[in-house]
């Protein structure tokens, strides 16, 4: 009688085993007869009410059926874990007759380029490239540059003060300042970097843009210097055939000071869309360091001189690329960037 219960136990499991198609099936055949309160388990546990002469065989005989069970479970997990390998196989084939992709790389921004351009001009002529503060003190951005208590580039509406003596830096000219002070001379130096002004945001202007200022001290330099310095300078940025001119202006921390202006590369001076017509181009500010500020930053002013010049780095990458409008420069459009 018990011969003929694991019979059908064991056909019963075999055949469930034959037709399940996933891990879950199997895992519920093998609760359902190996588990704590499964079929197999349950004959085990009446062995009490088998003769004691009969229990080693019955005994025998239960675990054969068991390990039958077991054994078919196991080749079926196997056969169902193979299958699973092979689809997946088949679904991440890789057909390496196929070109490969090209990983898309990021390159230097028109700023970044029209920076290293510059600094390129520069330190070929010998000059050193310094940074400093972009949160600056009142006196350097100002009172050391000769611009008074009541100028009107101190106004708040133009600066952006921390306190009474700290603000966002207006120009990269406290730089020069610093290094003044340091009195090791000669020097020769541009100064690039982030500067701020409390203006509106359209295609010329932003609160936050960049500077290159340069400065030189040695004895006997005169205007000649800046205009042959500028006018070589311009030449290795927009080619050879630029020319330059100097219009007279005011700076506060340079007497005599100009504004220079460039041939128009795209017409070569003739006049065109461009250059609005005129064939000159303004490009930047300059002039001779007055000898007050030589006289604030411990410079002997009867035996030094020397001339500055600012330029927008912006307005370089502009002019080069062909650029309409500053905002361009700094809403990160890949379609806009990518072309550079």
């Amino acid at each position: 009688m018990l011969n003929e219960q694991l019979e059908q136990i064991k056909k019963a499991a075999l055949d469930s085993i034959a037709q399940v198609t996933d891990l879950d099936g199997l895992n519920e055949i093998r609760v359902r007869y190996l588990g704590k309160k499964g079929e197999l388990t349950a004959v085990l546990k009446n062995l009490k009410d088998v003769a004691p002469e009969d229990r080693p065989r019955v005994g025998q005989l239960v675990n054969d059926a068991k390990a039958i069970i077991e054994g078919e479970l196991a080749r079926a997990k196997d056969e169902m874990a193979a299958k699973a390998r092979e689809l997946r196989m088949q679904a991440e084939t890789i057909d390496v007759t196929l070109p490969a992709k090209r990983n898309a790389l990021g390159h230097a921004h028109p700023n970044t380029v029209a920076l290293e351009e510059v600094e390129r001009i520069f330190t070929g002529m010998g000059y050193e490239v310094i940074s400093g503060p972009e949160i600056e003190y009142d006196e350097y951005n100002f009172t050391k540059l000769n611009i008074p208590a009541n100028h009107p580039a101190k106004d708040e509406q133009d600066t952006f003060y921390i306190n009474k003596e700290i603000v966002l830096r207006t120009q990269t000219s406290p730089v020069q300042a610093r290094v003044m002070e340091q009195g090791r001379l000669p020097i020769r130096m541009i100064s690039p970097g982030r500067v701020f002004r409390s203006d509106e945001v359209d295609a010329t202007h932003s609160p936050s843009f960049h500077q290159v200022e340069g400065l030189v001290i040695d004895k006997d330099i005169t205007f000649a210097d800046l205009k042959g310095t500028l006018a070589e300078f311009a030449k290795k940025l927009f080619g050879e055939d630029t020319r330059v001119k100097f219009r007279p202006h005011h700076f506060p921390f340079t007497e005599p000071s100009a504004e220079m202006d460039v041939t128009c590369f795209k017409c070569g001076g003739k006049g065109c869309r461009f250059c609005k017509g005129e064939g000159w181009i303004e490009i930047l500010g300059c002039g001779m360091v007055h000898p007050h500020v030589l006289e604030m930053c411990g410079i002997d002013n009867e035996k030094y001189r020397g001339f500055a010049f600012g330029v927008g780095l912006e307005r370089i990458a502009l002019l080069k690329y062909e650029i309409d409008d500053m905002r361009l420069l700094y809403e990160n459009d890949i379609r806009f960037l990518k072309q550079f």
